[in-house]
């Protein structure tokens, strides 16, 4: 096996939920500073990351309030709550001894800067990771479609959608026992079979764009790593 990385840029998609570790919701500390481990793990190997966070993990806590509330306000709360997550993700990447820089798709400039895709790629080709927060900006539009499009928009080889079981099934493992995990798929075949890996919007532009997604484990140690260095692990979905 080649010990160079099989990818030179990859973006990563985080669920918010990803960060709650055990919890009912928030940000549990253990479960960031794992994630940052592996993050900073194939960084050394010269893999530029660009994350994309969600914001579940917060806004879960406020849900119940939302409940009635104007679809597009609701959005813009789920969009700050990534800002939280963000700045979390690269508090806990410093202390590591990475360089992170969250850019946010709204502007709040006292706290994080404006999402600016040149400076972004300055940042990526420097060594530091960027993280993105508050989706694309937009109301109505998952941060599974914010990833496809700053994944597209960084020239990413790669979106890694994180989650917390091992790749693509056949069915639901947690339900059925004799579901069967992908290791292959065409986004034809992922479309056909309706497996639901991301909403139609951010699927379709990774189609599109002819941009991979290999769905993994970040639960699962060393994962990260493995995928970075072309191994065999979780499901790839291809054009």
């Amino acid at each position: 096996m080649s010990q160079s990385p099989a990818h030179k840029r990859i973006l990563l998609k985080l669920s918010g939920e990803a960060l709650m570790g055990d919890d009912a919701f928030g940000i549990n500390r253990a479960t960031i500073v794992r994630m940052v481990e592996e993050i900073a793990e194939v960084t050394r190997l010269g893999v530029q990351v660009a994350v994309v966070i969600g914001g579940g993990n917060i806004f879960r806590g406020v849900a119940g309030g939302s409940v009635g509330m104007d679809r597009a306000t609701a959005d813009y709360m789920g969009m700050l709550a990534t800002v939280m997550n963000a700045l979390a993700l690269a508090d806990a990447m410093d202390k590591q001894g990475l360089t992170a820089r969250v850019m946010s798709a709204i502007a709040i400039e006292q706290v994080v800067e404006p999402y600016v895709r040149p400076k972004a790629l300055q940042y990526l080709e420097e060594g530091k990771v960027v993280v993105f927060a508050a989706g694309t900006g937009n109301p109505f539009f998952t941060t599974d479609t914010a990833a496809a499009l700053r994944g597209a928009e960084i020239g990413a080889e790669l979106v890694l959608k994180a989650t917390k079981v091992d790749g693509v099934y056949t069915a639901d493992p947690m339900k059925d026992p004799t579901a069967t995990l992908y290791t292959k798929l065409s986004f034809d075949e992922a479309m056909n079979r309706n497996l639901g890996i991301m909403d139609a919007t951010a699927f379709a532009l990774c189609r599109d764009q002819k941009l991979p997604i290999r769905v993994f484990s970040i639960i699962k140690s060393g994962a990260l790593k493995r995928v970075v260095m072309g191994e065999e692990e979780g499901t790839l979905v291809y054009a």
